[in-house]
């Protein structure tokens, strides 16, 4: 089992935020890694960071949109002739639109757009990447394995982020299940799927629309993307299960410091007569 030789990694998402950081683990981990990202210049950017993070290190990058169904497809081939081999591929793309309104205020090309993002997307490179890895050397336990970032029930009804978003986070940890059954069901073994839970990182996806109040909320509860990172790269490749979850944080956990959090804003608040 390849969990402490080099590895080859793929990140969608990885161009910024916990994909980056995550990017950035495994290349210092010896891992060859490829990333995507929609936008070219962040994309370009990123590659040049974890060049200089890590010189030594194997990336490649193209520009991706996990929605579009070709540029997907590109991206496999593009994945396949610098790679060879995918031991872990990380489901991390998502989106949760640029409005944090009520779902009658929203509109219709924006939950199109956070849907397709979080929950076509995963489930189409899903496919690909699960087609991909049966093309490669069969095992009988798990060899390759695929993450998915969804929400768990409680997560969702923690999370103070649209409608559109907590519906379509909430389906890819079903589409996790379901592939993980189908994939029992019908007798493959070389290949693992599971949930992917970092907790709440600090990232521009995070704190986009929120409130002053609810930014400062965020600050005390989330953990940088590094820290995240260097927490779950090691769980991710010595991964031998095949449906295990790997949480970096529990959901006990973040309750937890979002209690403490809750606590220390009302003693910083200035006295009142």
């Amino acid at each position: 089992m390849n969990t402490t030789g080099q590895l080859g990694v793929v990140i969608t998402g990885g161009s910024a935020g916990l994909g980056l950081a995550l990017a950035a683990g495994f290349l210092e981990a010896g891992d060859r890694v490829a990333i995507c990202g929609r936008d070219a210049v962040r994309l370009a950017g990123a590659l040049d960071d974890l060049v200089l993070r890590v010189p030594s290190g194997e990336v490649h990058g193209m520009v991706c949109d996990v929605s579009r169904p070709s540029e997907l497809t590109g991206f496999l081939s593009f994945v396949r002739e610098r790679l060879g081999r995918v031991d872990r591929w990380i489901n991390n793309a998502g989106s949760a639109g640029t409005l944090q309104r009520p779902l009658w205020d929203l509109d219709s090309r924006e939950m199109l757009e956070v849907c397709s993002t979080n929950l076509a997307g995963s489930m189409m490179a899903s496919g690909e990447v699960v087609g991909l890895m049966l093309r490669q050397p069969p095992s009988l336990r798990p060899l390759y394995h695929l993450f998915n970032m969804g929400f768990s029930p409680a997560g969702a009804r923690f999370s103070r982020s649209s409608v559109p978003h907590r519906v379509s986070k909430t389906a890819v940890a079903s589409l996790t299940a379901f592939l993980s059954e189908e994939l029992l069901r019908n007798g493959v073994g070389s290949i693992g799927v599971h949930e992917l839970s970092p907790g709440l990182v600090r990232t521009e996806l995070l704190f986009r629309g929120v409130s002053p109040e609810t930014r400062r909320f965020l600050e005390h509860v989330a953990e940088d993307p590094e820290r995240v990172a260097k927490a779950l790269v090691p769980k991710i490749r010595r991964i031998s299960s095949r449906s295990r979850p790997v949480r970096h944080a529990s959901f006990p956990g973040i309750l937890f410091r979002s209690l403490k959090a809750v606590l220390v804003s009302r003693m910083a608040r200035p006295a009142t007569s």
